[in-house]
C-alpha cells in the first residue's frame, strides 16, 4: 500500500492532530526526532507550533504522507534556507513515518517525495538534514542518496551520560535526476 503524499496539504484541526498523534508514536518507538520517551502529545505541541508558524510565514512547507484513510501516516518539514547566501539548498526537518508503517519502504518514499517537491523549489541544488547519532539512520539516509558532511560529537543529550553525535547529511540534486 502507497501513501498519498502531499505537499501543503491545508491545516486543519484534523491534520494538526494526525501530526502530533504521529510524532507522538514515533517517539514512544524510539523515533529520533528531537524529543526521548516518555512523551505527550502536549509536550510536542509547542513545537509543532513553531513549525506550523514558520509554514505561515512562508518559512517551511509540509509534507503529509496520508494512507488509504486519510490518516496522516508520515511528513517532514522542509525549511527553505532564508539567509540570502544560502537559499539554494533546504533543511529538511522532523522526518517522520508512523511505526505500524515502517519498514515498508515508505521512508524512502518519503524522502523521494521531498526530493521532488525541492526540485520545484526555484534555485535549490540540495537537501540539508541532520540525524541523531547511534541508530543507524546515516545508514538509512547514505542508501536514499544522501552523503555524510559532517558530524559534531556528542552534540545531542538525550540523556546524563548519553550524548549522541548530530550527524549532517547532505543530497546534491544534480547528482540524483528526476526518474
Amino acid at each position: 500500500m502507497a501513501l498519498a503524499h502531499v505537499l501543503d496539504p491545508a491545516v486543519t484541526p484534523d491534520l494538526r492532530d494526525g501530526i502530533l498523534d504521529l510524532w507522538a508514536d514515533v517517539t514512544r518507538a524510539g523515533g529520533a526526532v528531537g524529543f526521548v520517551p516518555p512523551v505527550t502529545r502536549e509536550e510536542i505541541r509547542p513545537e509543532l507550533v513553531r513549525h506550523l508558524v514558520a509554514m505561515a510565514e512562508g518559512r517551511n512547507r509540509l509534507l503529509v504522507g496520508f494512507d488509504q484513510e486519510g490518516g496522516v501516516a508520515a511528513c517532514a518539514f522542509v525549511g527553505l534556507n532564508t539567509h540570502r547566501l544560502m537559499t539554494h539548498w533546504v533543511w529538511l526537518y522532523t522526518v517522520m513515518v508512523h511505526p505500524r508503517f515502517q519498514g515498508m519502504g515508505h521512508g524512502r518514499a518519503l524522502l523521494a517525495a521531498a526530493e521532488d517537491a525541492a526540485r520545484g523549489f526555484d534555485g535549490v541544488e540540495a537537501i540539508r538534514l541532520t540525524c541523531r547519532g547511534g541508530l543507524g539512520l546515516e545508514r538509512f539516509y547514505r542508501s536514499c542518496g544522501y552523503q555524510e558532511v559532517g558530524r559534531i560529537p556528542g552534540a545531542i543529550r538525550v540523556a546524563p551520560g548519553d550524548d549522541r553525535d548530530d550527524v549532517i547529511m547532505l543530497l546534491p540534486l544534480s547528482r540524483h535526476p528526476p526518474p
